[in-house]
């Protein structure tokens, strides 16, 4: 399924579909708040959101890039005014909302965009050998899949119609199989005990299928975005 798809990084990408010029976005599920930093650095004033204190912690330590604050808040209950926004990102994040509520994260998103705004839906693709390495610590083969479907559920209501759909595969580069660890667990500290479980056989697919080369680990895994438009009223 990935032969032929476009090597891309998510920056690049997201530049090209999204007018960020005064645009005012939220970034739900922000993280560390790179994106944020990054959409405001393209001119956006943004709004990063994570569901706890602890969840925001890593955000708020880092230096601002300019207009940028940061929220407590779900995607299923977004602290965020009606028709408010130019745009929504939902970057490698919807498939961790719970599965009952993603189709309602997405009528959040519609509730929250201004008419026309856009919505972009960026979820990697359940496949390759990025994928094979993580599968055993944390198999979202599930999770994605009904995201997606939430995705197809939420065009059929109406509220919004599909621009674009583009598939790509992304390049990942680690230091050493340290860093792999921190970052699987600051996605999810949930995963800590299967990693632990795991690690022997990790470390060895982890060397096994990183290519080494300028002093870090690289793999490439698939993605999908689905750019999405607020029907107007």
């Amino acid at each position: 399924m990935m032969e032929g798809w476009p090597r891309r990084k998510h920056g690049e990408v997201l530049r090209e579909h999204l007018s960020l010029r005064g645009a005012r976005v939220l970034d739900v599920g922000c993280g560390d708040g790179a994106l944020v930093r990054l959409m405001v650095r393209g001119g956006a004033r943004v709004t990063g959101i994570e569901y706890s204190p602890a969840q925001l912690a890593p955000a708020l330590s880092q230096t601002p890039a300019g207009d940028e604050d940061y929220l407590v808040g779900r995607g299923e209950a977004l602290p965020v005014a009606d028709a408010s926004l130019d745009i929504v990102v939902y970057f490698n994040v919807l498939h961790h909302v719970p599965v009952e509520s993603q189709l309602q994260a997405l009528r959040e998103a519609c509730r929250v965009l201004r008419p026309e705004g856009m919505l972009y839906v960026q979820e990697p693709v359940a496949e390759g050998p990025y994928f094979e390495l993580v599968r055993p610590v944390d198999d979202e083969t599930f999770v994605r899949a009904r995201a997606y479907g939430a995705l197809g559920a939420a065009l059929e209501e109406g509220g919004l119609r599909q621009i674009a759909e583009y598939c790509y595969v992304t390049p990942l580069a680690y230091d050493d199989f340290a860093a792999f660890k921190r970052r699987l667990l600051a996605v999810d500290a949930g995963r800590a005990a299967r990693l632990a479980a795991h690690e022997g056989s990790l470390r060895e697919a982890f060397e096994a299928l990183g290519v080494r080369r300028d002093g870090a680990y690289r793999f490439e895994a698939p993605a999908r975005l689905n750019l999405l438009r607020k029907a107007e009223v």
